[in-house]
């Protein structure tokens, strides 16, 4: 398996029919222009068979003078989508992202792309998903699987997957974030017009949700909020400050990020957590105090208990693979 810094050649896998949203995902977020903050960056590769269509009421034909034999070569290989799974995935495809993997890349599915990696093994005893109205039958089909059907995406290290549609995007961003830290993933995010966080039932390491737009109800309290972090803010302090009710604050939350006001604080909490981390050579307790969790302690239950690794192993991580500045 490549390192985390190596990660820099992304192969996107075009075949007859896949859905062209699952396409664009991957292919806007990797193909971008290098953003501030970002040391290296990506190479985006679309490879395809010769005339291969993309579903988009009559076709779209992919040209590319990369094929399939491409994806070997490749840091990062990711599996869009499939036409359909009531048949098998194309042998061609299969065999390119077995051989793939083999050859130490990361691989990666957006939605029913999973099925592809389950024919060629990769998901065999691993945890997987994939859209919701496909995981039955990626389970029943390939039960070596654990098929996980209440999450956006899983990550078991040099394979991972998504539910569908905009839980590409989700994914797409988790790998930005992984190897480029969350300042980068987040600039990609705002770029976007998106949210990295949805809530999703599993550890999101992309915790920022970007502000609502200037003149929303809440605009002016989640900036405050996110400028007095290193205070013991409760549910009453933002509803003062946005001039509402609890109540319709928590309606108001719930619209503009999907969670709560304080599922919403304690994320933002984690993710400054991760900046400092990154960005600072600051001790654990003094960066509790400045997310306002308080103590080493309290941070390192809340940072594990939602990210899965305690502070100094997160930390480490970034500095072994030299992306601890950006």
């Amino acid at each position: 398996m490549r390192t985390v810094s190596d990660m820099t050649t992304v192969a996107v896998a075009v075949t007859e029919g896949i859905p062209l949203f699952e396409l664009a995902a991957p292919c806007t977020i990797f193909g971008a222009d290098r953003p501030d903050g970002a040391g290296s960056w990506y190479e985006l590769v679309v490879c395809a068979p010769a005339g291969v269509g993309v579903g988009v009421g009559g076709w779209l034909r992919a040209e590319t003078p990369h094929g399939l034999d491409e994806l070997a070569r490749a840091d990062t290989v990711i599996v869009p989508a499939c036409h359909d799974v009531v048949d098998d995935p194309p042998a061609e495809l299969v065999d390119a992202v077995r051989t793939a993997h083999r050859a130490g890349a990361r691989v990666a599915s957006i939605c029913t792309g999973a099925f592809v990696l389950a024919a060629a093994g990769l998901l065999d005893g691993r945890r997987a998903t994939t859209h919701w109205m496909h995981t039955a039958r990626l389970a029943a089909r390939y039960p070596a699987v654990e098929v996980d059907p209440g999450v956006l995406y899983v990550d078991e290290g040099g394979v991972l997957t998504s539910a569908g549609k905009a839980a590409g995007i989700d994914l797409c961003l988790h790998m930005v974030r992984t190897d480029h830290g969350a300042v980068v993933a987040n600039a990609v995010a705002r770029l976007l017009v998106v949210a990295p966080h949805r809530p999703g039932g599993q550890a999101q390491f992309i915790a920022a949700p970007v502000p609502p737009r200037e003149g929303h109800p809440l605009a002016g309290v989640l900036a405050w909020a996110l400028a007095h972090l290193d205070r013991p803010l409760t549910v009453a302090d933002l509803a003062r400050r946005a001039h509402m009710s609890p109540r319709n604050l928590g309606r108001q939350f719930a619209s503009a990020t999907g969670t709560s006001p304080l599922h919403w604080l304690h994320t933002q909490r984690i993710h400054r957590a991760q900046e400092l981390l990154e960005n600072t050579d600051d001790p654990v307790d003094l960066i509790a105090d400045r997310v306002g969790l308080g103590t080493a302690t309290t941070l390192r239950r809340h940072f594990h208990r939602t990210l899965g690794v305690p502070p100094d192993t997160y930390r480490r991580s970034f500095r072994e693979s030299g992306l601890s500045a950006h």
